[in-house]
């Protein structure tokens, strides 16, 4: 399968990345979607990749200079952005974008909805429009060819209102935009979702949507106002948007006829989507192929789950997925610079997890090796909803079931998660401190050194910084209203608290994902706090958490002042949908989305593993304190921070150990994927061909062959994405569930639902 995700489905943050030499700097920024980011896009800026607009062919792309210059052209045919028709599609595909995201929350195998499903859509969509329609120009042309002078009639205004001509790349764009910012949406509705299914509160609409809209602009509004560092900065890198950048310029700029490169993306596209329907419903283990697994598929008992728990992973919480072949081509965009991070976080990831639960760390061996959800000490699931009643601790409760337990993987996962936050605070300041200065001082004075954001300076009018000032207000009092009305055990001066650590905290990782694509979940920070602020109140937690945390936006070189309106419109939108779907798929498989692993079609586990997170720092006085089991998980934020400080002072003494710069090791990216697999519990048969593919485009094509990889390697991924997605959309509607009953494959070795997947022993 080739879309999916390594999103954290307790804090909503991860990717991975490719590049080739330790220096990953500036590229042009793209839509793109998760947890703190913000982005700037070239939609507007970009030809059909000849010399001329790109600069030579054979130049290797080593930094965000590079792409700029040679990667993405300087293009900007002044085509409108904002029509009738973009706005009227945008509408509507952030429906249909935020209906898609909020589904894949729900299931088993864990989806990216990557710009280009959205942009492939909106393509076909936008370009009938305007050939079907008729079209206002061709009438006035014939009415001026028949003499017609002046003041044009009345029908024609309006066709050309309706239909303003050929579907142009900004309109494109927009409808890209829009619907992105509609399925932001979805992650703070994990909080409501979790409300209903762990603590059988129901919820009202107004609580939902009011919520929504106001997780959502309230990171918005910080989002514009870092700017300068975040969107405006040569070193802000966005580089998993690459691939739908490239689509977009090429279906706009390339004629299919004269372009190789465009016939390439749909032969790829065709091969695709024909191969994805068998790994997707018919033929799953080609998902997960797996040769350790297969040698020892018919092995039994306690050889049986040793093999399991290192060789699987094509089912949730299942094993390590090491030696894993699958396709995928989630990881070709991004730079090679996080993914030697990466790659060495999960190599030490590996080992310590085998290290925690053989060696018995936390009393690993008495619970499952890898779960999500906190634990009896006999293993089976905690009571949760009758411990905590109404979302608030019941003391006597708690004392009659005990304390709970959390698996040793997990245990540690959450250490590092700690430590990776402790890491990037003190990374931006010894590091990056005195830059992020310049860069604000920079803006101020309107310097730039990025010529695309140079070209949108001069040509667009800026959106002002009050209009971001304003969002958060609004922001503000919506949530509020909230608070005061509606039952989310969060006390209104929690609430403001929330909204000071959002402030603070959130910026820091919004820099490190604009420089290496990928930032660290902050949400575990506020978590703790909470718990300290707020103890026993697990929905109080969530809340704190989704209001200090969620940092979402996008921005464009489509004009500026046009992605704001349409942004806070997809975000408004987004909040109404969501509730309706959501509360739609909780309500009809609330038993199956409670399970540990769920179904074939449905799977709560990304919920569990945000629950027991929120949970388990309720209980913060009774687990985490000093002298009990789970005391050094705080811990981890000093043990990460003091890593930083090691880096720096080693750093100062060796800057350099021969070519290599000692300044571009990133403790906090190693950090976070060190800690990876447990927190992102789903399939973990990914990994290893990340890895693989990852290195291969980043490395190999990137230096050897630079004319495949400039203008094939980022359309080609391209059209693997969107092909894999719009599979994966026909079959959730057509077999899955999401319309109506799921219509399951029948069972047979390729296809082993009442196993494993990948055919690894089950006991």
């Amino acid at each position: 399968m080739s879309a999916i995700r390594p999103d954290s489905p307790v804090d909503g943050v991860v990717s991975v990345s490719g590049h080739d030499t330790f220096d990953e700097k500036k590229t042009i920024n793209v839509i793109t979607k998760d947890e703190h980011q913000v982005t700037s896009t070239s939609f507007g800026s970009g030809g059909d990749g000849s010399e001329d607009d790109c600069g030579r062919s054979d130049v290797i792309i080593v930094d965000g200079a590079d792409a700029a210059n040679h990667l993405l052209p300087m293009r900007d045919d002044h085509d409108p952005a904002l029509t009738f028709r973009s706005l009227v599609l945008a509408s509507g595909l952030a429906c249909f974008q935020s209906v898609m995201y909020q589904i894949y929350m729900f299931k088993p195998t864990s989806i990216t909805i990557q710009g280009t499903f959205i942009v492939l859509i909106s393509y076909f969509v936008g370009r009938a429009w305007a050939k079907f329609l008729p079209r206002g120009e061709k009438f006035e042309a014939r009415w001026r060819a028949k003499g017609g002078q002046g003041k044009l009639p009345l029908y024609i205004t309006i066709l050309k209102f309706i239909n303003n001509g050929p579907w142009t790349l900004k309109e494109h764009a927009i409808c890209s935009i829009t619907a992105t910012s509609a399925s932001n949406a979805a992650a703070a509705s994990e909080v409501f979702a979790a409300q209903e299914l762990f603590y059988n509160m129901s919820l009202t609409p107004a609580t939902v949507i009011l919520s929504t809209i106001s997780i959502g602009l309230f990171g918005y509004g910080i989002c514009g106002i870092m700017r300068p560092i975040c969107v405006w900065h040569v070193d802000a890198v966005y580089w998993s948007t690459l691939p739908t950048v490239k689509v977009l310029q090429g279906l706009h700029w390339q004629e299919l006829k004269n372009s190789k490169p465009l016939r390439y993306f749909w032969y790829a596209f065709t091969g695709m989507t024909l191969y994805e329907i068998f790994p997707a419903y018919i033929f799953v283990w080609l998902n997960s192929v797996s040769v350790p697994c297969l040698a020892a598929m018919k092995a039994t008992g306690d050889k049986a789950a040793v093999l399991t728990n290192i060789f699987g992973g094509a089912s949730n919480n299942e094993g390590l997925g090491l030696f894993f072949y699958l396709i995928t081509s989630f990881q070709t965009a991004l730079p090679l610079t996080l993914q030697a991070h990466q790659a060495a976080g999960f190599v030490a990831c590996f080992i310590a997890m085998i290290g925690i639960y053989y060696g018995n760390g936390w009393d690993a061996k008495s619970l499952p090796f890898m779960s999500t959800k906190l634990l009896m000490s006999n293993g089976t699931a905690y009571p949760v909803a009758d411990v905590f009643i109404d979302g608030v601790l019941d003391e006597e409760a708690l004392l009659s079931y005990g304390l709970p337990k959390l698996t040793g993987t997990f245990a540690f996962a959450m250490f590092m998660a700690n430590a990776a936050i402790g890491a990037l605070i003190v990374h931006c300041f010894l590091f990056w401190g005195k830059d992020i200065w310049a860069a604000f001082k920079k803006a101020k004075e309107g310097r730039y050194d990025d010529r695309h954001h140079e070209h949108m300076a001069k040509h667009y009018e800026e959106a002002p910084w009050w209009w971001y000032v304003g969002v958060l207000i609004i922001s503000f009092i919506l949530g509020l209203i909230v608070v005061l009305k509606e039952d989310v055990s969060l006390p209104a001066w929690a609430y403001v608290v929330s909204l000071v650590v959002g402030i603070i905290i959130s910026p820091f990782s919004t820099i490190l994902y604009s420089r290496y694509g990928n930032g660290i979940a902050t949400n575990n920070l506020s978590k703790m706090l909470a718990g300290l602020m707020i103890p026993g109140r697990p929905v109080g937690n969530m809340y704190f958490a989704a209001w200090s945390h969620n940092v979402i936006s996008n921005a464009s070189k489509s004009p500026p002042r046009v992605m704001f309106l349409t942004q806070i419109w997809g975000t408004i939108l987004g909040g109404f949908i969501n509730y309706a779907v959501m509360i739609s798929i909780v309500k009809e498989n609330k038993v199956v989305l409670n399970t540990s692993n769920g179904s074939n079609s449905w799977s709560g586990a990304t919920l569990q593993a945000y629950n027991t997170n929120a949970t388990s720092w309720a209980l913060a006085s009774y687990l985490y304190k000093t002298g009990t089991q789970y005391w050094v998980v705080p811990i981890g934020i000093a043990i990460g921070a003091a890593s930083v400080v090691a880096h720096r002072i080693f750093y100062h003494f060796v800057p350099k150990i021969r070519n290599f710069d000692v300044a571009d090791i990133n403790m906090p990216q190693f950090i976070q994927y060190a800690g990876y697999i447990p927190y992102n519990q789903s399939q973990t048969c990914v990994l290893f061909s990340w890895v693989i593919a990852g290195f291969y485009v980043q490395y190999y094509l990137r230096n050897y062959r630079p004319r495949i990889f400039k203008d094939y390697s980022y359309l080609i991924t391209g059209a693997f994405d969107g092909a894999s997605l719009t599979v994966l959309f026909v079959l959730s509607f057509a077999v899955f569930g999401a319309g109506g009953a799921s219509h399951a494959f029948p069972t047979w070795w390729g296809n082993n639902a009442d196993g494993n997947y990948d055919l690894c022993p089950s006991s």
